[in-house]
């Protein structure tokens, strides 16, 4: 595996220095200053890879992401100047030389997560979803129209439970945790907001929004074919339906039919063993070998699943995704192609010198170094038993 590390660019709170003594060789960035949908330039891509080139040896490998506008996903008349914008990008990401953009297809949300700082018994921090949370904003915040039809008479019940025990100041704070948007998602909302920009979702099924993601990938996967460009799409995260926005991205089935709207090597997958690994169903170990040969791209990360249903961040040896096993899968993998694949540690604990810090949430620069050092000593342990 080729040990990468996300950047936010100057302003992210973990520098270049940083990134290359926590051991990783390439980074994983976008630019980030570019408004949604504007066409990425030769001239931009090659600012910033000379920016990252500078400091000790590092490149710039993998693109996350290039966002897909909300247009392209509601299907309306104007996703085909905007499709022609992606077009272009891609276009000057191959010229730039770099090799993967890695993107996702989630409506609206990027990842969602109701506390963000959640306490382990270690005195470390990590991120955690709750449904009866989730469902207490839906039907009490946010009062969607068909919040109450989406949700089963016991979880209503637990989550007005929820949502009555919270003071005006823990409901304030879900709130902001819900809509003040994360890093890779494009911006944050007020209730308002965020009720008009999820009303064109409300109803639609997941056939039409799969629609909506065969025309986008029918017209985008020749130009990256050109380009010599792999895409990677990102799995759901949740990979469920929240706030009645479809989930097309979730399980071993979506990937396999996305795959075959444009049968291409360029059409991969980035694998997420958290993403993934948050639905009950899903076991990372039968399905990345049924989706390997298009793998361009790894997140590494765990979840554990509590007996409600929740899940937060474990330790990257921990949680339900036997890492061991799936790391042993991933070299089998290798061996067969010949080469590494781009591989981050996602969504390290706050812990340490950085309790307190002011960082991007999941993204602090000790845990991911944890993370990063247990993997590649995870990978080395298994390469050298195979001698």
């Amino acid at each position: 595996m080729i040990p990468s590390w996300r950047w936010y660019g100057p302003s992210d709170s973990v520098t270049l220095p940083h990134v290359s003594q926590a051991g990783a060789t390439a980074i994983v960035s976008a630019l980030h200053d570019l408004p949604n949908g504007a066409p990425w330039t030769l001239e931009s891509i090659r600012q910033k890879q000379d920016l990252i080139s500078s400091q000790h040896g590092l490149t710039w490998e993998v693109i996350e992401s290039i966002p897909v506008v909300e247009a392209i996903k509601q299907g309306l008349p104007e996703r085909d100047k905007y499709i022609e914008s992606y077009q272009q990008s891609l276009r000057a990401v191959g010229k730039a030389g770099i090799p993967v953009v890695t993107y996702n297809f989630m409506p609206v949300l990027d990842w969602t997560r109701t506390d963000l700082a959640h306490q382990l018994s270690n005195g470390s921090q990590a991120l955690y979803y709750r449904q009866d949370a989730v469902a207490a904003f839906d039907l009490f915040a946010l009062k969607r129209e068909r919040a109450e039809s989406d949700h089963s008479d016991q979880a209503i019940q637990q989550a007005e439970q929820y949502w009555h025990q919270l003071d005006d100041q823990g409901k304030e704070s879900l709130k902001r945790t819900l809509l003040a948007g994360l890093p890779g998602a494009e911006e944050g909302y007020t209730l308002d907001q965020f009720r008009e920009v999820i009303a064109p979702y409300q109803g639609m099924s997941r056939e039409q929004y799969k629609a909506h993601f065969r025309y986008f990938l029918e017209a985008i996967v020749p130009v990256a074919k050109e380009a010599g460009v792999k895409l990677a799409v990102h799995p759901d995260d949740p990979p469920y339906s929240t706030f009645g926005l479809p989930r097309i991205v979730s399980n071993l089935e979506d990937v396999k039919e996305i795959f075959s709207w444009a049968d291409e090597a360029e059409n991969g997958l980035c694998f997420c063993t958290g993403s993934f690994g948050a639905g009950p169903e899903n076991d990372c170990l039968t399905m990345f070998p049924e989706v390997a040969d298009r793998v361009h791209f790894l997140h590494l990360r765990n979840v554990s699943i509590t007996e409600e249903g929740d899940f937060y961040e474990a330790e990257h040896l921990g949680g339900r995704v036997n890492m061991a096993d799936m790391v042993s899968l991933i070299v089998e993998e290798e061996n067969r192609r010949g080469e590494q694949i781009f591989m981050r540690p996602d969504h390290g604990h706050l812990m340490l010198d950085d309790l307190g810090k002011q960082v991007n949430p999941g993204y602090s620069a000790i845990g991911r170094l944890k993370g990063l050092a247990e993997l590649r000593g995870l990978e080395q342990g298994i390469r050298f038993a195979q001698r």
